[in-house]
């Protein structure tokens, strides 16, 4: 029987109808009016009865990706930076609202396993997912199982400490990988580099409106020769790259997947990033190492959360 999969980001919750195969046989996206927890059941039940409607089959069960720190077997969200939440029962919540089981997971443990069936990750047992989108995450799939640890945030490359006692990240915490690569903490930065007045290449480029800033603008700026913004971008490339060359070392993947909106649309740090992972990866990790774009592109996430259920 179909399940459902639900990816919950931080504006809008979007539900999806799906086989067995990681097929979606239908979907619909419903804007988060009210993020409280109870507002956001409201919204996800919402979007859920559409998909369902519209699939024109019944469902047994309810997978869902969500960014934030997870506890793997309560489905309470610890934290969830884009929603402001702490602690909350969600799985127990949407439960009780859609009255079939839901299970809670990290929106990367979700993506990891929609490639894993579906995407890039077919074929392979021991895969590595990293994803630098508006956060930075990742997931470990060992011998074809998801890697969750004991509290359910293995894998949390995003909250790695790169800068003991940095630049604070939206977790609470200081110094953490996220609060420098991540796409809205590259924002921020830029930002900051713009009101300081000294890139004359920002102001041109954005026109004196920080509001049109993206990580491209900080490329882009990087690119025409902008010494600050070389600095912000070299600097969040380097730490990434340190990272998952790390985590190829100690986990030695088949295949590393990688996506997310500033690795897609950013080309240098990609690029950057890549290169990185070949020179400071260890040589014996690196054999036999596949690295691929993921395939799903927004459905990952979805069609994993599902797919998890079973």
């Amino acid at each position: 029987m179909p399940t459902l999969g639900i990816d919950l980001g931080g504006t809008f919750a979007r539900a999806a109808v799906v086989d067995g195969k990681g097929v979606i046989l239908a979907s619909a996206k419903v804007a988060l009016q009210d993020r409280k927890p109870q507002g956001v059941v409201e919204t996800i039940a919402q979007a859920a009865e559409q998909a369902v409607k519209e699939a024109g089959v019944k469902v047994d069960g309810c997978g869902v990706g969500a960014a934030g720190q997870i506890h793997k077997d309560s489905g309470v969200i610890s934290v969830a930076p884009n929603l402001g939440w702490r602690d909350v029962p969600f799985g127990q919540l949407l439960t009780k609202r859609l009255g079939f089981a839901v299970k809670v997971v990290n929106d990367l443990s979700a993506a990891a396993w929609g490639e894993l069936h579906a995407g890039a990750g077919r074929g392979a047992q021991d895969i590595l997912v990293a994803f630098v989108g508006s956060g930075v995450g990742s997931a470990i799939i060992a011998d074809g199982r998801l890697v969750t640890g004991g509290g359910g945030v293995a894998g949390e490359l995003g909250h790695i400490k790169v800068v003991p006692g940095g630049r604070l990240c939206g977790c609470g915490e200081h110094g953490c990988l996220e609060a420098y690569a991540g796409g809205h903490n590259l924002i921020a930065q830029t930002k900051e580099l713009l009101a300081s007045g000294s890139s004359r290449i920002l102001e041109q480029l954005t026109n004196d409106d920080p509001d049109t800033i993206t990580p491209v603008t900080l490329e882009t700026a990087a690119d025409a020769g902008d010494v600050k913004a070389k600095e912000i971008h070299s600097r969040a490339a380097q730490f990434l790259a340190l990272a998952v060359a790390n985590y190829v070392t100690v986990l030695n993947p088949s295949r590393l997947v990688v996506g997310g909106g500033v690795l897609m649309h950013c080309p240098g740090m990609k690029r950057q990033v890549l290169d990185g992972v070949q020179q400071w990866s260890s040589r014996v990790s690196r054999e036999g190492l596949l690295i691929a774009d993921a395939e799903l592109g927004d459905d990952s996430g979805i069609i994993g959360a599902a797919l998890l259920v079973k």
